[in-house]
């Protein structure tokens, strides 16, 4: 896992937020990571995301106003930090690894299951960004009104985007099995 001494080389302004800050990012740190690994494409990327993400909440943090649960305001500021950084061209060219992308997966025993959950990531990541999003925060199971208020979006049109996104997986996974003549 990703190291949070970054964290505390930070300055604050206050020692209780600092730690309540540490103590949050802590708690919350695998939302983080799974963003990561989500929006790069090798493990450095996914570390400098990493960083990225925990500053960007960071100088949010005094701004958080409890109208929301805290892990709904770190999404939308992950998410969009992760957007963001493929924005700013830091996204490496060259494929991923399934094997590097998945190293802390959870463990499966059954191959046949291991097979099926590469293959509904690699299409995942061929997503758009608002798509690969979305569809993550419903496979974290995320109900339609936590997705649309972390996306901006409204519930309907949540709704209809991951109707029409799980639609585009089952055909991408489909031509990937008819290409692959399985």
């Amino acid at each position: 896992m990703i190291h949070h001494s970054h964290i505390l080389d930070m300055s604050y302004n206050s020692g209780e937020t600092k730690i309540r800050f540490i103590e949050i990012i802590r708690e919350n740190d695998g939302l983080i990571y799974k963003v990561s690994k989500m929006y790069s494409n090798s493990f450095e990327d996914e570390q400098d995301l990493f960083q990225d993400i925990v500053y960007q909440l960071w100088k949010s943090f005094s701004s958080f106003r409890n109208e929301s649960k805290i892990t709904t305001w770190m999404y939308r500021i992950a998410l969009n930090t992760g957007i963001h950084y493929l924005d700013k061209g830091k996204k490496k060219a060259h494929k991923v690894s399934l094997d590097e992308t998945l190293l802390n997966r959870p463990e499966i025993i059954d191959e046949s299951k291991q097979d099926q959950y590469d293959m509904m990531f690699a299409q995942i990541k061929r997503l758009n960004d608002i798509e690969r999003g979305i569809i993550f925060l419903y496979l974290e199971g995320k109900a339609h009104d936590e997705i649309a208020m972390i996306t901006g979006f409204t519930i309907t049109n949540i709704g209809t985007r991951i109707g029409r996104i799980k639609q585009k997986l089952i055909s991408q996974i489909n031509l990937n099995k008819a290409g692959n003549g399985i």
